[in-house]
């Protein structure tokens, strides 16, 4: 609207020209030279140093070339494997993780906020983006720097909603030097990204070291939130600050043994609790005995809140069912599996086991100082619902928030950064990889192609066929995506 304004349109440009900004449809971008000097001290810093740096990184980048064709021809094959395999429409609901579709995928343009990133994690998901993609063109402004191209900028943009940055290097001198020195600056920022990932793994791995002096670990796993549709939300359930030390028989210790202790109830069978047979024919009363439309056992009244369907067996019939106080038969009492885990002392007792739906579960959650949470419904929903966090704070003003907002965005750097490095060394139009190609052939194949336009031509093809693999591979992992 600006431009088209015959008495705005010269002072709007000039007004963008002065503070670099450059404005179009759905791309916003911003450069300056207020860095170069930095960069500059950067790129003449231990130049030995710099020349082995920037040395190894080029082998890096021509191995993920490479790799990254490999990957990506992978990742296509399992996609439409799974296309063919599955029935998007007729699956389950239910969140995508999206650190392990980006670490198994190598594609950042197959995440989508709101759809397949949770809305509260959009700040990490930015962040690490624009902190990835500054790391991937500081990387090749320095090895610019240190092969003699001249820097004429650094800069940010935004395009529609994807923050990044970029570099302006003059392109008459990077056309002049050598195809090994091209090599040294295009291979440079993916990898810069392959370090930033490494560095931000090790930070992830070091974590409970680092923060030792202020949380400790190993005891349990600290609640940091707790969703308003949970079940865990209660009286008797679970609050922000408890420490989970048992599921059922399962001790825990971290976040890790939380979900594992979670699956592994989730895919075994119900567990039952042991109970003498005076206490069974004093807390049991009559009750209707109906099949539920699933096959298992109902013999309580619907209306109750704290009575379960226990079914347990004897000598003479091992389908016989009672109506207990889950709390008082569960409360202190031995998990078992079968009637032989529960004698002791001669006393004659019986395992009984709760008749639940399938897939549900009764779950005792230990909590200490607290009374037990007994949960009853589907593990994985449990899971969903509960945030948990490895690290307990040493004193109480310290936040329970803050380590788990470390992690979180280690894993965002590490996914994003690995991913940016992946996706920029593809031989495709428009990315790295098309430098890195170019500059490869020109210098393993003049010898052998001694004509330039015969290399183009390769260079070309090749291309063609990476961009029509990484075209494939987001456009049916986003078809994958919306059609979940």
């Amino acid at each position: 609207v600006l431009q088209s304004s015959n008495s705005l349109k010269a002072s709007y440009e000039d007004w963008l020209l002065t503070y670099g900004l450059s404005v179009s449809p759905f791309h916003i971008r911003w450069q300056t030279a207020v860095f170069n000097r930095q960069f500059y001290n950067w790129g003449r810093w231990k130049p030995r140093f710099l020349y082995l740096w920037f040395s190894i990184g080029m082998v890096f980048g021509i191995v993920a070339m490479f790799g990254s064709v490999i990957l990506l021809g992978k990742t296509l094959m399992q996609t439409l494997t799974q296309m063919l395999t599955e029935a998007p429409n007729a699956q389950n609901d239910r969140m995508l993780q999206v650190v392990v579709s980006i670490i198994s995928s190598g594609l950042y343009l197959r995440v989508v906020p709101g759809v397949n990133l949770p809305v509260s994690q959009l700040t990490y998901f930015f962040s690490a983006v624009l902190i990835s993609g500054v790391i991937h063109e500081v990387g090749h402004g320095v090895a610019a720097i240190r092969e003699q191209v001249r820097f004429n900028g650094f800069g940010i943009f935004i395009f529609i909603i994807y923050p990044g940055a970029f570099v302006d290097l003059f392109t008459t001198h990077l056309q002049l030097i050598s195809p090994v020195q091209q090599l040294r600056i295009f291979c440079a920022g993916v990898w810069h990204n392959f370090v930033l990932g490494v560095a931000s793994f090790i930070v992830l791995f070091l974590l409970p070291a680092i923060l030792f002096p202020f949380y400790y670990t190993g005891v349990g796993a600290l609640v940091t939130e707790i969703a308003e549709d949970s079940p865990a939300n209660g009286p008797k359930g679970l609050f922000v600050g408890d420490l989970v030390t048992n599921l059922q028989d399962c001790p825990v210790y971290s976040v890790e043994d939380w979900n594992s202790c979670l699956e592994d109830i989730s895919e075994k069978s119900q567990v039952g609790y042991c109970i003498s047979a005076a206490t069974l024919q004093q807390l049991s009363f009559p009750a209707r005995v109906y099949r539920r439309l699933d096959g298992t056992v109902e013999c309580c009244s619907n209306n109750s809140l704290t009575d379960i369907c226990f079914s347990y067996s004897n000598n003479l019939d091992s389908h016989l069912y009672a109506c207990l106080p889950a709390r008082k038969v569960i409360e202190a009492s031995k998990v078992c599996r079968t009637n032989t885990d529960c004698q002791k002392d001669f006393v004659p007792s019986f395992c009984v086991t709760p008749s639940l739906e399938n897939q549900t579960r009764l779950i005792r959650v230990k909590h200490p100082p607290h009374i037990d949470m007994l949960y009853v419904g589907h593990p994985m929903h449990l899971q969903y619902t509960v945030s948990l966090s490895s690290f307990v704070p040493r004193q109480n003003f310290l936040s329970i928030d803050l380590p788990v907002m470390i992690e979180t965005f280690c894993k965002y750097l590490i996914s994003l950064s690995g991913a940016l490095a992946v996706i920029n060394a593809v031989p495709c139009f428009a990315l790295d990889g098309q430098w890195i190609l170019n500059s490869f052939l020109e210098a393993t194949l003049s010898s052998l192609i001694v004509e330039k336009q015969s290399r183009e031509l390769v260079g070309f093809l090749i291309l063609l066929a990476g961009s029509a693999l990484l075209a494939a591979n987001v456009a049916l992992g986003l078809w994958m995506v919306t059609a979940r």
